[in-house]
């Protein structure tokens, strides 16, 4: 795929698809928006007038009808296995907003199609790309905090019933999943690629004040397979507004706190070593109105240095497990009110 500009569908023009129509725009000199498709005419209408390109209610009307290399699926979560399997089908390339699947079976048959297929299936982890974690990985990889005793993650965002009323799979088991799984999903990712494998987790949830399926709360206990202890916390109920997305790790040599509204701000970092890239705390640092931050551009340049063949993916099917794996753990563990092991038995 060297030299052609690569041709790209997004499916779904809700909240999140923004990020992809920006990233596209971003990377012009390698991408052409050639369709997009939703079920909705008014909200298809709007985006093909906005983009000047082909609208689609059917996406294997889509596929059937256009030459493609990427599909960008940006529906609800529970859609997103099916809408794989067919671009795969097609020998579509896939990137999928978090989490793939709702499911475990259902993400397993997603990252087997599309190898069946011989195409890429990319899952979207674009906090990773925060230069406030990109800071901390690194400390990590270097190996600064000696030995991790604990680590605390806290996501305190407020999703109000409004929100979960706007569109009728919102809040349901089968196409959304609750807290954990939707609006904490990225966060749950940093217990596994910051920390490193999980041993098991011990979950408890609860609908305390929204009308949904799902939880608005929950908190998780984790024992890491390195004997690093922590937990998680969350909840869509702080009032007024977002107020933290934070991770705090303390180890042997270290001690690092990156918070603000989505781990945006380096509000502590505290090493017995010191490193030239110390020296970048205060750069890493970005306000932001959106806990979705800015990583889609940076995401999506792996994604096309993937296919032109220049890199290998960052976050692929199979990486994208990982964080579901946890996921299901975490609410098989509240569900029976015991402690679960990693990985599953599957």
């Amino acid at each position: 795929m060297s030299g052609k500009l690569l041709k790209i569908a997004v499916v779904g023009c809700g909240r999140i698809s923004a990020n992809h129509f920006e990233s596209i725009k971003i990377h012009s000199d390698n991408l052409r928006l050639v369709s997009v498709c939703d079920i909705n005419n008014d909200i298809l209408d709007k985006h093909c007038e906005m983009f000047g390109v082909k609208g689609y209610t059917s996406m294997k009307h889509m596929l059937e009808s256009e030459e493609l290399d990427i599909v960008a699926i940006c529906t609800p979560s529970g859609m997103h296995p099916n809408q794989a399997i067919l671009s795969a089908k097609y020998d579509v390339n896939v990137v999928t907003e978090k989490p793939m699947a709702t499911r475990w079976y259902d993400a397993i048959q997603m990252v087997r199609a599309c190898d069946e297929a011989n195409v890429r299936l990319f899952v979207v982890k674009q906090n990773r790309k925060n230069a406030t974690l990109q800071l901390l990985r690194r400390a990590i990889l270097d190996k600064r905090f000696g030995k991790i005793y604990m680590v605390n993650i806290n996501v305190f965002w407020t999703r109000p019933q409004e929100y979960y009323d706007s569109a009728v799979w919102r809040g349901t088991w089968e196409l959304d999943g609750g807290a954990f799984m939707n609006q904490a999903s990225h966060y749950v990712d940093l217990i596994d690629w910051l920390v490193g494998p999980v041993d098991s987790v011990q979950a408890m949830t609860a609908t305390q004040a929204r009308y949904i399926e799902v939880e608005d709360t929950g908190v998780m206990n984790i024992r890491w397979r390195s004997g690093t202890l922590g937990s998680m916390s969350v909840t869509m109920l702080t009032y007024p507004n977002n107020y933290e997305g934070s991770i705090t790790i303390l180890g042997e040599k270290g001690t690092v706190r990156v918070g603000g509204v989505a781990v945006n701000k380096i509000e502590h970092w505290e090493f017995e070593d010191k490193q030239d890239y110390d020296k970048q705390i205060k750069d890493a640092n970005y306000q932001t109105s959106s806990v979705y931050g800015f990583g889609h551009p940076l995401y999506y340049k792996n994604v096309i240095d993937v296919l032109r063949g220049k890199d290998e993916p960052e976050t692929d099917g199979r990486e994208g497990l990982r964080s579901l794996e946890l996921l299901i753990a975490a609410y098989l563990s509240a569900r029976d009110g015991k402690t679960v092991s990693l990985p599953l038995e599957y």
